[in-house]
């Protein structure tokens, strides 16, 4: 689920972690405490105190690491994906899902992926983004689906359209192709037996 700040103009956020997760070794410890001192048997202190210090240590070490690299933040300005920062002017368009059903991959998904990681970090999907240089990346998050709407209606608004006038647009374009098509109009078609209406 994306974490968004109400009044703080951020759209969509992913932490990357969480720091509640440094409390679930120390909080295992405290159980095993818990028994030993119930069932009156030796309450092995140091061992306890040590386990769980140490296992804090190395959760609070994943913690930094999955904050700085693979949270994500989008704006009305900018989409951050972990250390990397690119304005949404850059961004010429969200392209869609892949269809599950194709043999072939999308341009998109070979493409790079946002952020300094060699790659989509695990767990979470890919979005393919075309850029305005024509290259295409990969932008990606936990809720994938999320962060399409919200990066799509961020860059609808961003160009002062809405999602229906995007696709009147489209509508629009396919008229042309139409029109270009068939210069004559319908008053030169014929009719089904071949002779001139």
């Amino acid at each position: 689920m994306s974490d968004v700040g109400v009044g703080s103009g951020i759209l969509f956020a992913e932490p990357g972690a969480r720091w509640r997760s440094v409390s679930y070794g120390p909080g295992l410890c405290l159980i095993i405490l818990f028994i030993e001192l119930v069932t009156a048997t030796a309450v092995h202190w140091f061992a306890l105190i040590f386990c769980a210090a140490l296992i804090a240590g190395f959760v609070v070490l994943q913690v930094i690491a999955g904050r700085r690299h693979v949270s994500v933040e989008l704006t009305d300005s900018i989409l951050r994906e972990g250390t990397e920062t690119l304005p949404l002017s850059a961004v010429a368009a969200v392209l869609p899902e892949r269809d599950e059903d194709s043999w072939d991959d999308e341009d998109w998904e070979s493409a790079r992926a946002l952020g300094e990681l060699s790659g989509v970090p695990r767990r979470r999907g890919g979005i393919g983004l075309r850029l305005v240089d024509g290259s295409f990346v990969q932008a990606w998050a936990k809720d994938h689906r999320g962060l399409r709407v919200a990066l799509t209606e961020a860059l609808h608004r961003q160009r002062g359209t809405s999602g229906t006038d995007a696709t009147d647009g489209i509508a629009d374009s396919v008229d042309e192709v139409d029109s270009v098509e068939d210069p004559g109009g319908a008053d030169d078609r014929h009719s089904e037996n071949g002779a001139d209406r």
